[in-house]
């Protein structure tokens, strides 16, 4: 209640985002369903037909605070890479939306997770200047079948779509799933932070993120 109030409050006289968005994209290799809340609870509600995306993605939601909704389906008896790069295209298309013109959000996020011997660390900036960068490597090249590698591919799909800058960095960390369940971690609360509601300006200099 108190944030539909602040809401209301700063959408008089802002260009303040809806703050909600619905993605489909359908191709020959996937058909994908996103829809999200950034003012939400971090309910998920994901089914990709991935298990291991499922479950990255589901603690995606819930740190973030990002109600989401993923339906992906796609080619997966040839390989897992197109449904987890659509996956991220979409989610970047959805947050992007939901995100508007970006009046009043904090704009900028930056967060060390520590998860057993593993610590991650994660900066972004929602800058409307995509670059990627990743540092991140484990022994174990897959995961119960699933590839690690296309991790990588999911957040550069994910922050080229939204239009972030996305630092990820390993700081140090052994056991695969620790390390890249830390990367989704991790990035999620540096994202709950940037997408937050601060005031009612534009976090830009120029007037414009874009």
């Amino acid at each position: 209640m108190l944030l539909e109030k602040l809401l209301t409050k700063l959408n008089k006289g802002t260009k303040m985002s809806k703050r909600r968005a619905e993605i489909k994209r359908k191709t020959k290799e996937t058909n994908i369903q996103v829809s999200v809340n950034l003012d939400g609870c971090g309910d998920g509600d994901i089914l990709t037909s991935i298990p291991f995306m499922d479950h990255m993605l589901n603690l995606f939601a819930k740190h973030s605070k990002i109600d989401m909704k993923i339906s992906a389906s796609g080619d997966t008896h040839i390989d897992d890479h197109h449904t987890v790069e659509d996956i991220g295209i979409c989610l970047g298309d959805a947050l992007k939306d939901a995100l508007g013109e970006k009046v009043g959000i904090k704009r900028y996020g930056c967060f060390q997770l520590p998860m057993d011997e593993t610590l991650m660390e994660a900066a972004l900036d929602i800058s409307g200047r995509p670059f990627f960068v990743y540092n991140v490597r484990s022994e174990e090249k897959d995961i119960n079948g699933f590839k690690v590698q296309l991790v990588e591919e999911f957040l550069r799909a994910f922050s080229t779509r939204l239009g972030m800058t996305l630092h990820i960095n390993l700081r140090y960390g052994k056991n695969a799933h620790h390390i890249y369940e830390a990367v989704f971690k991790c990035m999620a609360v540096a994202l709950r932070d940037a997408v937050g509601v601060v005031g009612k300006d534009l976090p830009s200099t120029k007037g414009k993120i874009d």
